[in-house]
Protein backbone atom coordinates (compact mmCIF):
# COMPACT_ATOMS: atom_id res chain seq x y z
CA UNK A 1 0.00 0.00 0.00
CA UNK A 2 1.17 3.31 -0.76
CA UNK A 3 2.18 5.40 1.75
CA UNK A 4 0.74 8.61 2.42
CA UNK A 5 2.79 11.94 1.42
CA UNK A 6 2.21 15.87 2.36
CA UNK A 7 -0.29 17.74 0.61
CA UNK A 8 0.74 19.56 -2.35
CA UNK A 9 0.56 22.82 -3.83
CA UNK A 10 -2.15 22.55 -5.98
CA UNK A 11 -3.11 24.53 -9.21
CA UNK A 12 -6.22 25.98 -11.00
CA UNK A 13 -7.09 25.96 -14.05
CA UNK A 14 -9.90 27.28 -16.68
CA UNK A 15 -13.51 26.22 -16.16
CA UNK A 16 -13.75 25.14 -19.51
CA UNK A 17 -11.42 21.85 -18.88
CA UNK A 18 -13.08 19.56 -16.61
CA UNK A 19 -11.84 15.71 -17.13
CA UNK A 20 -13.76 12.84 -16.16
CA UNK A 21 -12.75 12.27 -12.16
CA UNK A 22 -11.52 8.48 -12.21
CA UNK A 23 -9.81 8.47 -8.98
CA UNK A 24 -12.04 7.29 -6.16
CA UNK A 25 -10.90 5.28 -3.20
CA UNK A 26 -13.74 2.90 -1.36
CA UNK A 27 -15.56 2.59 1.84
CA UNK A 28 -14.67 -0.41 4.15
CA UNK A 29 -16.55 -3.50 3.28
CA UNK A 30 -20.22 -3.94 4.73
CA UNK A 31 -21.78 -7.01 5.95
CA UNK A 32 -24.52 -5.80 5.16
CA UNK A 33 -25.20 -7.05 1.18
CA UNK A 34 -28.02 -3.98 0.96
CA UNK A 35 -24.67 -1.80 1.87
CA UNK A 36 -23.43 0.38 -1.60
CA UNK A 37 -20.26 1.67 -1.95
CA UNK A 38 -19.70 5.22 -3.34
CA UNK A 39 -16.83 6.70 -5.67
CA UNK A 40 -14.74 9.25 -3.43
CA UNK A 41 -12.55 12.35 -4.84
CA UNK A 42 -8.67 11.88 -4.40
CA UNK A 43 -6.70 14.85 -4.35
CA UNK A 44 -3.09 15.41 -4.87
CA UNK A 45 -0.49 14.85 -2.36
CA UNK A 46 3.35 14.84 -2.27
CA UNK A 47 6.19 15.99 -0.62
CA UNK A 48 6.47 19.45 0.56
CA UNK A 49 9.92 19.91 0.44
CA UNK A 50 9.72 19.16 -3.34
CA UNK A 51 10.58 15.53 -3.32
CA UNK A 52 8.78 12.99 -5.39
CA UNK A 53 5.28 13.71 -5.45
CA UNK A 54 2.68 10.64 -5.64
CA UNK A 55 -0.85 11.07 -6.50
CA UNK A 56 -2.41 8.53 -3.47
CA UNK A 57 -5.77 6.89 -3.77
CA UNK A 58 -6.09 5.63 -0.48
CA UNK A 59 -6.84 8.81 0.76
CA UNK A 60 -10.70 9.74 2.39
CA UNK A 61 -11.46 12.93 0.78
CA UNK A 62 -15.42 13.71 0.28
CA UNK A 63 -17.79 11.56 -1.45
CA UNK A 64 -18.14 11.92 -4.97
CA UNK A 65 -22.02 10.98 -6.09
CA UNK A 66 -21.62 10.44 -9.66
CA UNK A 67 -20.89 6.80 -9.56
CA UNK A 68 -22.72 5.07 -6.45
CA UNK A 69 -21.80 1.30 -7.03
CA UNK A 70 -22.10 -2.00 -5.08
CA UNK A 71 -19.94 -3.24 -2.51
CA UNK A 72 -18.65 -6.93 -3.74
CA UNK A 73 -21.08 -8.89 -0.86
CA UNK A 74 -19.44 -12.01 0.55
CA UNK A 75 -22.72 -14.36 1.09
CA UNK A 76 -23.97 -16.23 -1.64
CA UNK A 77 -24.09 -13.34 -4.37
CA UNK A 78 -22.42 -12.53 -7.68
CA UNK A 79 -20.00 -10.28 -5.81
CA UNK A 80 -18.50 -13.20 -3.90
CA UNK A 81 -17.52 -14.80 -7.79
CA UNK A 82 -14.93 -11.66 -8.41
CA UNK A 83 -11.44 -12.36 -7.70
CA UNK A 84 -8.50 -10.76 -7.84
CA UNK A 85 -4.54 -11.92 -7.65
CA UNK A 86 -1.58 -10.29 -8.21
CA UNK A 87 1.69 -11.51 -10.01
CA UNK A 88 5.19 -10.01 -8.43
CA UNK A 89 5.91 -7.47 -10.79
CA UNK A 90 3.41 -4.42 -9.35
CA UNK A 91 2.03 -5.91 -6.22
CA UNK A 92 1.53 -2.27 -5.12
CA UNK A 93 -1.34 -0.83 -8.17
CA UNK A 94 -3.14 -4.61 -7.14
CA UNK A 95 -3.71 -3.98 -3.84
CA UNK A 96 -4.74 -0.28 -4.78
CA UNK A 97 -7.05 -2.26 -6.92
CA UNK A 98 -7.94 -4.23 -4.80
CA UNK A 99 -8.58 -1.92 -2.39
CA UNK A 100 -10.79 0.28 -4.34
CA UNK A 101 -13.47 -2.56 -4.97
CA UNK A 102 -13.61 -3.20 -1.05
CA UNK A 103 -12.05 -6.85 -1.85
CA UNK A 104 -8.83 -8.60 -0.27
CA UNK A 105 -6.47 -9.75 -3.26
CA UNK A 106 -6.84 -13.81 -3.36
CA UNK A 107 -4.07 -15.66 -2.17
CA UNK A 108 -1.73 -17.01 -4.34
CA UNK A 109 1.91 -18.65 -4.07
CA UNK A 110 4.53 -17.96 -6.50
CA UNK A 111 8.03 -19.07 -5.97
CA UNK A 112 11.00 -19.50 -8.23
CA UNK A 113 13.30 -22.58 -8.24
CA UNK A 114 16.95 -23.10 -7.88
CA UNK A 115 17.33 -23.18 -11.90
CA UNK A 116 14.87 -20.18 -12.51
CA UNK A 117 11.87 -22.26 -13.41
CA UNK A 118 8.22 -20.72 -11.67
CA UNK A 119 5.88 -22.25 -9.51
CA UNK A 120 2.61 -20.98 -9.19
CA UNK A 121 -0.51 -22.28 -6.87
CA UNK A 122 -3.56 -20.81 -6.23
CA UNK A 123 -4.64 -21.11 -2.22
CA UNK A 124 -8.18 -20.73 -2.62
CA UNK A 125 -10.78 -22.32 -4.82
CA UNK A 126 -12.01 -19.73 -8.05
CA UNK A 127 -14.46 -22.87 -9.34
CA UNK A 128 -16.88 -21.28 -11.02
CA UNK A 129 -15.21 -17.03 -10.19
CA UNK A 130 -14.58 -14.41 -12.55
CA UNK A 131 -10.70 -14.22 -12.11
CA UNK A 132 -8.96 -11.05 -12.67
CA UNK A 133 -5.06 -11.26 -12.87
CA UNK A 134 -3.29 -8.18 -12.38
CA UNK A 135 0.33 -8.74 -13.99
CA UNK A 136 2.11 -5.98 -16.47
CA UNK A 137 4.48 -7.44 -18.53
CA UNK A 138 7.56 -4.51 -17.35
CA UNK A 139 11.34 -5.93 -17.00
CA UNK A 140 11.99 -8.68 -16.68
CA UNK A 141 9.94 -8.73 -19.15
CA UNK A 142 10.43 -12.05 -20.13
CA UNK A 143 10.11 -13.48 -16.22
CA UNK A 144 7.09 -11.42 -15.75
CA UNK A 145 5.11 -12.58 -18.98
CA UNK A 146 5.75 -16.12 -18.24
CA UNK A 147 4.87 -15.49 -14.72
CA UNK A 148 1.54 -14.33 -16.34
CA UNK A 149 1.12 -17.52 -18.52
CA UNK A 150 1.44 -19.60 -15.20
CA UNK A 151 -1.43 -17.85 -13.58
CA UNK A 152 -3.73 -18.04 -16.18
CA UNK A 153 -2.75 -21.75 -17.02
CA UNK A 154 -3.13 -22.35 -12.78
CA UNK A 155 -6.80 -20.70 -13.13
CA UNK A 156 -7.85 -22.31 -16.33
CA UNK A 157 -7.37 -25.74 -13.92
CA UNK A 158 -8.57 -24.76 -11.04
CA UNK A 159 -11.38 -24.42 -13.03
CA UNK A 160 -12.24 -20.55 -13.30
CA UNK A 161 -15.64 -19.77 -15.20
CA UNK A 162 -13.80 -16.50 -16.93
CA UNK A 163 -10.13 -15.26 -16.69
CA UNK A 164 -8.99 -11.93 -17.51
CA UNK A 165 -5.93 -10.84 -17.62
CA UNK A 166 -4.99 -7.52 -16.53
CA UNK A 167 -2.06 -6.11 -18.34
CA UNK A 168 -1.63 -2.55 -17.03
CA UNK A 169 2.08 -2.50 -19.22
CA UNK A 170 2.05 -4.51 -22.09
CA UNK A 171 5.22 -5.69 -22.91
CA UNK A 172 6.68 -6.20 -26.54
CA UNK A 173 3.92 -3.70 -27.35
CA UNK A 174 6.44 -1.84 -30.05
CA UNK A 175 7.21 -4.82 -31.52
CA UNK A 176 3.96 -4.61 -33.40
CA UNK A 177 5.50 -4.33 -37.19
CA UNK A 178 7.59 -5.66 -39.57
CA UNK A 179 9.97 -2.65 -40.28
CA UNK A 180 12.37 -4.87 -41.90
CA UNK A 181 12.78 -7.87 -43.55
CA UNK A 182 12.89 -11.12 -41.19
CA UNK A 183 12.08 -9.33 -38.01
CA UNK A 184 10.17 -10.62 -35.95
CA UNK A 185 6.18 -9.44 -34.56
CA UNK A 186 6.89 -10.16 -30.97
CA UNK A 187 3.08 -8.42 -30.46
CA UNK A 188 1.35 -10.89 -31.91
CA UNK A 189 2.98 -14.09 -30.66
CA UNK A 190 2.39 -12.33 -27.00
CA UNK A 191 -0.89 -12.55 -27.85
CA UNK A 192 -1.09 -15.69 -28.96
CA UNK A 193 0.38 -16.82 -25.88
CA UNK A 194 -2.03 -15.13 -23.31
CA UNK A 195 -4.80 -16.64 -25.44
CA UNK A 196 -3.38 -20.03 -25.33
CA UNK A 197 -2.95 -19.91 -21.66
CA UNK A 198 -6.44 -19.89 -21.41
CA UNK A 199 -6.76 -16.08 -20.49
CA UNK A 200 -11.20 -15.40 -21.59
CA UNK A 201 -10.21 -11.84 -21.90
CA UNK A 202 -7.16 -8.90 -21.53
CA UNK A 203 -7.25 -5.37 -19.99
CA UNK A 204 -4.90 -3.42 -21.20
CA UNK A 205 -3.93 0.17 -20.71
CA UNK A 206 -2.86 2.57 -23.49
CA UNK A 207 -1.23 -0.20 -26.02
CA UNK A 208 1.74 1.59 -27.76
CA UNK A 209 -0.70 1.37 -31.10
CA UNK A 210 -4.20 0.68 -31.71
CA UNK A 211 -3.87 -2.37 -34.14
CA UNK A 212 -2.40 -4.44 -31.37
CA UNK A 213 -5.64 -5.13 -30.29
CA UNK A 214 -6.19 -6.68 -32.91
CA UNK A 215 -3.67 -9.40 -32.09
CA UNK A 216 -5.92 -11.12 -30.25
CA UNK A 217 -8.80 -13.55 -30.57
CA UNK A 218 -10.62 -12.75 -27.46
CA UNK A 219 -11.97 -9.78 -26.45
CA UNK A 220 -9.64 -6.55 -25.36
CA UNK A 221 -10.59 -3.78 -22.96
CA UNK A 222 -8.68 -0.97 -23.53
CA UNK A 223 -8.25 1.71 -21.19
CA UNK A 224 -6.67 5.11 -21.36
CA UNK A 225 -4.51 6.77 -18.74
CA UNK A 226 -5.17 10.47 -20.27
CA UNK A 227 -8.12 11.18 -17.93
CA UNK A 228 -5.52 10.53 -14.44
CA UNK A 229 -3.44 13.01 -15.93
CA UNK A 230 -5.64 15.64 -17.10
CA UNK A 231 -7.16 15.59 -14.39
CA UNK A 232 -3.87 16.60 -12.48
CA UNK A 233 -3.24 18.77 -14.99
CA UNK A 234 -6.23 20.72 -14.56
CA UNK A 235 -5.35 21.17 -11.00
CA UNK A 236 -2.59 23.64 -11.98
CA UNK A 237 -2.40 27.67 -12.29
CA UNK A 238 -1.25 27.58 -15.88
CA UNK A 239 -3.34 29.80 -17.93
CA UNK A 240 -4.87 27.65 -21.04
CA UNK A 241 -4.17 30.67 -23.25
CA UNK A 242 0.22 29.68 -22.57
CA UNK A 243 -0.40 25.86 -23.13
CA UNK A 244 0.59 23.73 -26.55
CA UNK A 245 0.45 20.05 -26.28
CA UNK A 246 3.68 18.11 -28.43
CA UNK A 247 3.77 15.82 -29.89
CA UNK A 248 7.58 13.55 -29.52
CA UNK A 249 7.15 12.01 -32.84
CA UNK A 250 5.07 11.70 -35.94
CA UNK A 251 3.67 8.51 -34.76
CA UNK A 252 1.87 10.16 -31.41
CA UNK A 253 -0.02 12.71 -33.60
CA UNK A 254 -3.50 10.85 -32.62
CA UNK A 255 -2.65 10.47 -28.92
CA UNK A 256 -1.29 14.29 -28.59
CA UNK A 257 -4.02 15.79 -30.87
CA UNK A 258 -6.62 13.80 -28.37
CA UNK A 259 -4.86 15.21 -25.24
CA UNK A 260 -4.89 18.36 -26.25
CA UNK A 261 -9.00 18.26 -27.20
CA UNK A 262 -9.42 17.82 -23.66
CA UNK A 263 -6.83 20.20 -22.27
CA UNK A 264 -9.48 23.48 -22.71
CA UNK A 265 -8.66 22.49 -26.63
CA UNK A 266 -4.84 23.78 -26.59
CA UNK A 267 -3.03 24.19 -30.04
CA UNK A 268 -0.48 21.63 -31.11
CA UNK A 269 2.78 21.33 -31.77
CA UNK A 270 4.93 18.28 -33.67
CA UNK A 271 8.58 17.52 -33.16
CA UNK A 272 9.92 15.97 -36.17
CA UNK A 273 12.67 13.19 -35.24
CA UNK A 274 14.67 11.15 -36.85
CA UNK A 275 15.16 7.54 -35.58
CA UNK A 276 18.74 6.22 -35.83
CA UNK A 277 18.35 2.88 -34.45
CA UNK A 278 16.29 1.23 -31.27
CA UNK A 279 16.63 3.76 -28.63
CA UNK A 280 18.29 6.17 -30.47
CA UNK A 281 16.43 8.83 -31.84
CA UNK A 282 17.67 12.03 -33.72
CA UNK A 283 15.62 15.67 -33.49
CA UNK A 284 15.50 17.50 -36.50
CA UNK A 285 13.10 20.53 -36.66
CA UNK A 286 9.51 21.59 -34.43
CA UNK A 287 6.03 21.82 -36.83
CA UNK A 288 4.34 25.02 -34.15
CA UNK A 289 5.28 27.64 -32.30
CA UNK A 290 5.88 27.22 -28.62
CA UNK A 291 7.97 30.82 -27.80
CA UNK A 292 7.08 31.92 -24.57
CA UNK A 293 4.67 28.83 -24.03
CA UNK A 294 4.42 25.63 -21.74
CA UNK A 295 4.85 22.88 -23.37
CA UNK A 296 2.96 19.80 -22.36
CA UNK A 297 4.94 16.73 -24.08
CA UNK A 298 2.65 13.43 -23.91
CA UNK A 299 3.88 10.02 -25.10
CA UNK A 300 3.11 6.69 -24.36
CA UNK A 301 6.11 5.41 -22.27
CA UNK A 302 9.12 6.70 -21.39
CA UNK A 303 11.81 4.20 -21.91
CA UNK A 304 15.31 5.63 -22.08
CA UNK A 305 14.09 8.56 -22.17
CA UNK A 306 15.85 9.76 -25.33
CA UNK A 307 13.27 10.86 -27.36
CA UNK A 308 11.87 13.07 -24.77
CA UNK A 309 15.07 14.22 -23.70
CA UNK A 310 15.83 15.65 -27.22
CA UNK A 311 12.45 17.29 -27.79
CA UNK A 312 12.79 19.18 -24.66
CA UNK A 313 16.07 20.14 -25.92
CA UNK A 314 14.61 21.71 -28.83
CA UNK A 315 11.61 23.33 -26.92
CA UNK A 316 13.96 25.35 -25.15
CA UNK A 317 15.64 26.33 -27.76
CA UNK A 318 12.68 27.29 -29.77
CA UNK A 319 11.17 29.28 -26.41
CA UNK A 320 9.23 27.42 -24.83
CA UNK A 321 8.88 29.12 -21.07
CA UNK A 322 8.59 25.70 -19.14
CA UNK A 323 8.53 21.85 -20.52
CA UNK A 324 5.77 18.87 -18.94
CA UNK A 325 6.69 15.37 -20.05
CA UNK A 326 3.53 13.29 -19.48
CA UNK A 327 3.42 9.42 -19.33
CA UNK A 328 1.54 6.81 -18.92
CA UNK A 329 4.60 3.91 -18.49
CA UNK A 330 7.68 4.65 -17.50
CA UNK A 331 9.74 1.91 -17.87
CA UNK A 332 12.65 4.30 -17.25
CA UNK A 333 15.98 2.45 -18.55
CA UNK A 334 19.30 3.65 -18.11
CA UNK A 335 19.79 6.61 -18.65
CA UNK A 336 16.62 7.79 -18.67
CA UNK A 337 16.92 9.17 -14.62
CA UNK A 338 19.42 11.04 -15.37
CA UNK A 339 18.21 12.81 -18.74
CA UNK A 340 14.67 13.34 -17.06
CA UNK A 341 16.71 15.19 -13.39
CA UNK A 342 18.31 17.08 -15.69
CA UNK A 343 16.92 20.33 -15.70
CA UNK A 344 15.09 19.78 -18.45
CA UNK A 345 11.57 19.50 -17.38
CA UNK A 346 9.78 21.80 -15.01
CA UNK A 347 8.11 18.69 -14.19
CA UNK A 348 7.78 14.60 -15.22
CA UNK A 349 4.52 12.94 -14.88
CA UNK A 350 3.59 9.35 -15.03
CA UNK A 351 1.55 6.84 -13.77
CA UNK A 352 2.09 3.33 -11.46
CA UNK A 353 1.42 0.91 -14.32
CA UNK A 354 5.01 0.11 -14.04
CA UNK A 355 6.61 0.30 -10.55
CA UNK A 356 9.52 2.94 -9.93
CA UNK A 357 12.04 1.86 -7.24
CA UNK A 358 13.02 4.48 -5.07
CA UNK A 359 16.48 4.29 -6.84
CA UNK A 360 14.33 5.63 -10.04
CA UNK A 361 12.92 8.43 -8.03
CA UNK A 362 13.76 12.55 -8.57
CA UNK A 363 12.40 15.63 -7.43
CA UNK A 364 10.87 16.55 -10.52
CA UNK A 365 8.61 13.13 -10.77
CA UNK A 366 4.86 12.85 -10.23
CA UNK A 367 3.64 9.45 -10.08
CA UNK A 368 -0.35 8.97 -10.42
CA UNK A 369 -2.08 5.74 -9.44
CA UNK A 370 -4.59 4.21 -12.18
CA UNK A 371 -5.50 2.13 -9.61
CA UNK A 372 -9.31 3.37 -9.40
CA UNK A 373 -9.84 3.95 -13.47
CA UNK A 374 -8.51 -0.08 -13.60
CA UNK A 375 -10.46 -1.11 -10.65
CA UNK A 376 -13.67 0.98 -12.29
CA UNK A 377 -12.87 -0.91 -14.96
CA UNK A 378 -12.81 -4.29 -13.28
CA UNK A 379 -16.17 -3.82 -11.63
CA UNK A 380 -17.94 -2.64 -14.80
CA UNK A 381 -16.47 -6.01 -16.75
CA UNK A 382 -17.53 -8.38 -14.19
CA UNK A 383 -21.07 -6.61 -13.91
CA UNK A 384 -21.71 -6.49 -17.40
CA UNK A 385 -21.24 -3.04 -18.36
CA UNK A 386 -20.07 -0.63 -20.30
CA UNK A 387 -16.53 0.15 -20.64
CA UNK A 388 -16.38 2.85 -22.75
CA UNK A 389 -18.96 5.21 -20.88
CA UNK A 390 -16.08 5.76 -18.48
CA UNK A 391 -14.26 8.26 -20.78
CA UNK A 392 -17.44 9.58 -21.78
Amino acid sequence: MMASATMATCFCSSSSFSPPDLAAVHSPPSSSPSRRRRRRRWSCRASSTGGTYDHNPLLQPPPDPHFPLRLPVQDGSSGSRLRIFSGTANPTLAEEIACYLGLELGLIKIKRFADGELYVQLQESVRGSDVFLVQPTCPPANENLMELLIMVDACRRASAKTITAVVPYFGYARADRKMQGRESIAAKLVANLITEAGAHRVLACDLHSGQSIGYFDIPVDHVYGQPVILDYLASKTICPNDVVVVSPDVGGVARARAFAKKLSDAPLAIVDKRRLGHNQAEVMNLIGDVRGKVAVMVDDMIDTAGTMHKGAELLHREGARAVYACSTHAVLSPPAVERLSGGLFQEVIITNTVPVPPDQRFPQLTVLSVANLLGETIWRVHDECSVSSIFQ
